[in-house]
């Protein structure tokens, strides 16, 4: 049987996503994203999770806000959606299928970090109540100095925390918006999720449905740290 190219290589290093990657909070801020267009008076436009999915937090206000046409309210819009998503993360912290596995696989073996676009204290807070917090050398998030994906920013930060060349780095992502940023800062991606049609299947290098697919783990048991 054909083995993949990138099942045969071993990074020196790992960054996960956060959201939808390693922790199951997609659905959480497809919620909240509902709840606050209902705050507000508004049906969410058609089409707009998948306009949203990785982006920033703060983007998606805005978004969401111009696309009501309620410019003015971008910060009401804003606040609705972040404090709306904590509640409901607080009461359902989940991981992913396999997620956890895999990262505790990998842990001691390589460093490993996170990259998010969602604030530290909210990403700390997940992973903590998952168990996983301490199994990562760092968190990398977006803000005032670190652009948010789809720019490269957060992914060359965690390489470099990790003290590895981003070429020799392996991104984890289940966003499009997430694997731009990591390709852009020169990372080798696999993709959660069924592969797309098109040019938006390159994204990836490979795509698995989910982190507990048996050829993902047995190349974690035997090419992670090799």
């Amino acid at each position: 049987m054909t083995v993949h190219p990138i099942l045969s290589w071993s990074p020196s290093a790992i960054v996960f996503d956060c959201d939808g990657t390693l922790m199951d909070t997609e659905r959480h801020w497809q919620e909240a994203r509902n709840v606050t267009f209902r705050v507000f008076g508004v049906k969410p436009p058609a089409g707009f999770a998948d306009r949203a999915k990785g982006v920033h937090f703060t983007q998606c206000g805005t978004l969401m806000a111009e696309e009501a046409g309620k410019p003015d309210l971008v910060d009401d819009f804003t606040d609705t959606l972040l404090s709306t998503f904590t509640a409901l993360v607080d009461q359902d912290p989940v991981t992913m299928p396999g997620a956890a596995a895999l990262v505790r696989l990998a842990v001691g073996r390589v460093p490993l970090a996170v990259a998010s676009n969602c604030p530290r204290t909210m990403v700390e807070s997940c992973l903590e109540r998952a168990g996983l917090l301490r199994c990562f050398d760092h968190v990398v998030v977006a803000g005032e100095v670190l652009r948010p994906k789809p720019e490269p920013d957060v992914y060359r930060e965690a390489a470099r925390l990790c003290g590895v060349p981003p070429e020799q780095t392996l991104a984890v992502e289940d966003s499009f918006t997430g694997m731009q940023s990591a390709r852009r800062a020169g990372l080798r991606v696999i993709g959660i999720g069924p592969c797309p049609p098109g040019l938006e299947a390159e994204q990836a290098d490979l795509w698995v449905k989910s982190l507990a697919e048996d050829e993902l783990v047995s190349w974690a048991r035997h090419r992670i740290g090799a």
